[in-house]
């Protein structure tokens, strides 16, 4: 092995070591050194595309993995990974190439068939979709995950809650675009109809007020002028971390709505919930924490996507819950809630399409 060679190696495994310790900046420049003096050495490529698809970024990511696949085509973990990378861009069908080309190889990567699942899920391409996830659970892919997914693309029986893990992940994932995404993109008014009904219901002032998955804090600015102490919680970190840069919470909590509302120790005038139920499922616990942290007269404010009367709760194939009004009702009822107003209008845009939902607010008597 020449000296070059010898030193490659050396900053490469420097740069593994980094990687598998989560210091990827360090990581990142041992492989670009290896790569200077062997240049296009596959592993070394995969492993730096590895590195920048952690990193965020995601171009750098497909240019580093695009290169190591076509250096060594026949390793199946590289074309999983630049498929991972062309679905962050919003490349599909370049991403279903890369997983075919990945399942050529080796058709028994549990992974492959998830992200192919997946990929073919938000595509509307439902059938080809379950018999993805079905293969990934044979391969041994995570139970609770798959089966929750397969039942948003068969319209089976569903779990009554996502997999908290899921949910965290989908969101600390989601925390740096997470505000301008709903905003520009999906056209989401979700917090200032919310803020508007309870105006006209005559609410503009309250003492204490919680804002339930209060993600980057859109709600928050809004009732910072009309709150006396507002606190926040939310099951991703990351989201939480957003939410107190805003500067507009007395207090944060990384928690998820049952655990928040259980431990909170006041009676609250208002509990704000926007885009939130959609990945809670059934209603009934949350309900009850509602119930008990609200003083008699106080607010509980919330948007849900609309399902059918005759539904209840309704898993959809973008992984999300859609509730009936009937439902909605019928839980209110069973914790003292009284509906005070319960307006259809669209949450946000999905693929450039309404999304149907319900604007909700209630009472505790």
């Amino acid at each position: 092995m020449s000296d070059a060679m010898a030193r490659a190696r050396a900053f490469f495994l420097q740069g593994i070591d980094h990687f598998e310790r989560g210091r990827l900046d360090e990581a990142a420049q041992q492989f670009e050194a290896a790569l200077a003096l062997a240049p296009g050495r596959a592993s070394v490529l995969s492993n730096l595309g590895l590195t920048r698809f952690h990193q965020g970024r995601f171009d750098d990511a497909v240019a580093h993995l695009q290169a190591a696949a076509n250096a060594d085509p026949e390793q199946p973990s590289t074309w999983v990974a630049l498929a991972r990378c062309l679905g962050q861009l919003g490349r599909p069908d370049e991403a279903l190439t890369a997983l075919d080309r990945a399942l050529a190889l080796d058709d028994g990567i549990a992974e492959a068939w998830s992200l192919r699942g997946n990929l073919l899920r938000e595509a509307r391409q439902l059938p080809e979709a379950a018999h993805c996830f079905e293969r990934a659970l044979a391969l041994g892919a995570d139970p609770e995950l798959h089966r929750y997914f397969l039942a948003a693309v068969t319209g089976g029986e569903a779990p009554e809650h996502p997999p908290r893990a899921y949910v965290e992940t989908l969101f600390d994932d989601y925390a740096d675009s997470f505000q301008q995404h709903l905003l520009s993109s999906l056209r989401y008014q979700g917090p200032e109809r919310l803020v508007q009904l309870l105006r006209e219901q005559g609410a503009t002032r309250f003492d204490a007020a919680l804002d339930l998955g209060c993600g980057t804090g859109l709600c928050g600015a809004l009732l910072r002028p009309l709150t006396g102490r507002l606190e926040g919680v939310d099951l991703s970190e990351r989201m939480v971390a957003q939410a107190r840069a805003s500067g507009h919470y007395d207090a944060l909590l990384h928690a998820d709505a049952v655990e928040a509302l259980a431990g909170s120790p006041r009676r609250l005038d208002l509990v704000i919930a926007a885009d939130v139920f959609i990945y809670v499922g059934r209603l009934e616990v949350v309900f009850a924490g509602v119930a008990h942290a609200l003083r008699p007269g106080g607010w509980l404010a919330f948007t849900v996507e609309r399902a059918p009367d005759e539904a209840d709760v309704q898993l959809l194939p973008s992984l999300r819950h859609a509730h009936s009004e009937p439902y909605l009702r019928r839980v209110a009822a069973a914790h003292g809630l009284q509906v005070r107003g319960l307006q259809e209008a669209p949450i946000r845009e999905d693929q450039g399409r309404p999304v149907p939902g319900w604007y909700v607010l209630m009472r505790s008597g």
